[in-house]
């Protein structure tokens, strides 16, 4: 059985669990516009199935429901965040103002976001640095759950990254992928509602091939493309792990409290004024040039095209999440 809900009562329901949990106005009101934008985009595994995970961390105290991160300019396109372990959302909401003055007045700017819970997708960042005419680059790292090329115990975790390229009419290209070969939150839904996955997925304990979510959950995931997407996973642990002066996937796993909710991490966030590069009247037009190209070939579609069209349904009929979910939330709440 599913239950459908309006965006404004999935804003508000996140709401509601979120601050009984201990989050102030402002850093709920930040994970709930996530939420509801990941629910509104189709993404289930980004939605209010998350919110449970948030309040269990924010109830055992790992996570700070009225933490304030502060702003600190180390170098002209260099901006660090300390999140005082709030909530990933509300500090990114923060820095993005300073950042997109910096990137306009540098040509380049990052921001590294410290002690801090990510747990949503990393589109919503890189889409904010998009409508500013930026084009972004983020990553972040969260629980081991992915075994290195050749190996089989979880070291990274999946790893993901995200990236946008602003165009002149309608909405960026964006792509927000995991390292691994599928997204963790997906394997949990396909638990959740007894669904088998692909081959190539992850492995079991025992590091044999399965397609059983339960027992990749228990084992370990795997990289998409082998030892290509595994490097991928190492670049991302050294820009916003090591760069930033933050904990492994594997470092953070073992202090963490295993309250369900996310580890502490750090996100490393890239942006870039295309303008400043030598090409400001052009490479709007060249990229279309790329994306037609694409276009033209029967069966292709730009990175995220079906989660632009799921936001632009009109009106939008809103979202469905199992019953159980409900229960869970309305109880949270």
């Amino acid at each position: 059985m599913a239950v459908t809900l309006t965006l404004d009562e999935v804003r508000d329901l996140a709401t509601r669990c979120l601050m009984a949990a201990g989050a102030d106005a402002a850093n709920a009101a930040a994970v709930a516009g996530t939420v509801t934008m990941a629910e509104r985009d189709g993404c289930a595994s980004h939605g209010l199935f998350r919110v449970p995970g948030y309040c269990a961390s924010l109830t055992s105290g790992k996570i700070v429901g009225d933490a304030k991160p502060s702003v600190e300019l180390l170098a002209p396109g260099a901006l660090r965040v300390d999140n005082r372990r709030g909530l990933a959302p509300h500090a990114i909401a923060v820095v993005m103002p300073e950042l997109v003055a910096a990137a306009r007045g540098q040509g380049v700017a990052a921001a590294a976001i410290t002690n801090s819970h990510h747990f949503a997708a990393l589109w919503p960042e890189v889409e904010m640095l998009a409508a500013a005419g930026l084009v972004g680059l983020a990553m972040t790292v969260g629980k081991s759950a992915m075994a290195p090329a050749g190996g089989t115990k979880p070291l990274y975790s999946t790893n993901p990254m995200a990236f946008a390229w602003p165009r002149p009419d309608g909405p960026p290209l964006v792509f927000d992928q995991a390292s691994s070969a599928m997204a963790r939150g997906e394997i949990m839904i396909a638990q959740r509602d007894g669904h088998a996955l692909p081959d190539g997925v992850g492995i079991d304990v025992d590091g044999n091939p399965t397609t059983d979510p339960a027992a990749i959950l228990k084992g370990a995931q795997l990289a998409f493309g082998g030892y290509k997407g595994s490097a991928i996973a190492v670049m991302v642990e050294l820009l916003a792990c090591a760069l930033i002066g933050q904990p492994f996937s594997f470092e953070a796993t073992a202090a963490d409290n295993n309250d369900g909710g996310p580890v502490t991490s750090g996100e490393f966030i890239l942006a870039i004024d295309p303008a400043r590069f030598g090409d400001a009247d052009g490479y709007q037009a060249h990229g279309e040039k790329l994306f037609a190209e694409i276009l033209s070939q029967e069966g292709t579609r730009l990175p995220s095209d079906r989660r632009f069209a799921n936001r632009a349904r009109d009106p939008h009929p809103g979202t469905e999440i199992p019953e159980s979910l409900m229960e869970k939330l309305q109880a949270l709440s």
